[in-house]
């Protein structure tokens, strides 16, 4: 198996593991005032980050069709605003599950092909393209392992350990 092959299958998996959280999410968790981040805005938060760090830079992103802005944000805006991000209507499942979909597209697409020796192509990220894709998963995963922790606390719910993907 080659790195690329590993990397996307572990894609795979976070993903699979982020779906389970957002599809076993009742309605009363899923924006819940109780939460400072909203579990939508959660989930979301780690789609959009996974989409972005897929790409070759910032500068060649292209945002989901859906993208509302500061809906990313899961703190205050960058300097010099420092402001809260300013949320109308959430997003439902079914539109975060659409965009997961579009991030597991991605990562079969891209991930095969990235040059995993050269720069991440983000500034604010000084490391390669391999450390890229292990910092993303890792990005997946504390939010998955957040909202699955929400789940349990919550509602007694379980969601199930994904250990590698193979298409």
């Amino acid at each position: 198996m080659n790195p690329q092959e590993v990397i996307v299958s572990q894609y795979l998996a976070s993903l699979e593991m982020l779906k389970q959280a957002v599809g076993k999410c009742p309605e009363g968790l899923w924006n819940s005032p109780d939460d400072k981040a909203k579990f939508w805005q959660v989930a979301y938060h780690a789609l959009f980050y996974t989409h972005l760090y897929l790409q070759d830079s910032q500068q060649t992103f292209k945002a989901w069709a859906k993208h509302r802005d500061d809906y990313h944000q899961l703190g205050p805006l960058p300097a010099p605003t420092d402001a809260e991000p300013q949320l109308g209507e959430p997003y439902g499942k079914d539109d975060i599950l659409e965009y997961l979909d579009i991030c597991k597209k991605e990562v079969k697409e891209r991930v095969p092909s990235l040059n995993l020796e050269g720069e991440s192509g983000f500034y604010w990220l000084p490391f390669n393209k391999l450390e890229l894709q292990i910092y993303n998963i890792r990005h997946i995963q504390q939010h998955a392992g957040e909202l699955m922790e929400r789940l349990g606390a919550r509602a007694g719910i379980d969601i199930d350990w994904v250990g590698m993907v193979h298409d």
